[in-house]
């Protein structure tokens, strides 16, 4: 299964409607502007295309179970989790002092569509 995630589509929205450039201006989000954004997302949509997106048939076949007392998860689920986490996707918008990267929630949200829909 594949997905391509809608970059023109989310970058168009963060640009005009959520108007990034404002957000910009915020303390705190001064480097967040629209090449930020441009940038996580891109990374982001590679990340789900190519690791994310192709385990869901593999989950599908072979769904993790619970027996004995043992959780094993699909082949590949534990990897990909891995790489989400060293890539810190799991604190994009959680502030810098708690181990975020402290992007606005704007960013977040369409990198969380991303994951759900990948």
């Amino acid at each position: 299964m594949s997905y391509t995630a809608p970059l023109k589509d989310m970058l168009f929205d963060i640009e005009h409607l959520a108007n990034i450039g404002e957000i910009a201006k915020l303390p705190g989000f001064e480097d967040a502007g629209l090449e930020t954004a441009q940038a996580v997302l891109e990374e982001c949509a590679r990340f789900n295309q190519d690791v994310v997106a192709p385990l869901n048939v593999a989950g599908d076949r072979d769904p993790s179970s619970f027996k004995g007392g043992v959780v094993t998860t699909t082949a590949g689920f534990k990897e990909a989790f891995a790489q989400y986490v060293s890539g810190g996707w799991q604190g994009l918008q959680h502030p810098a002092d708690f181990g975020g990267q402290g992007l606005p929630k704007t960013i977040g949200a369409a990198c969380g569509e991303m994951l759900n829909s990948a």
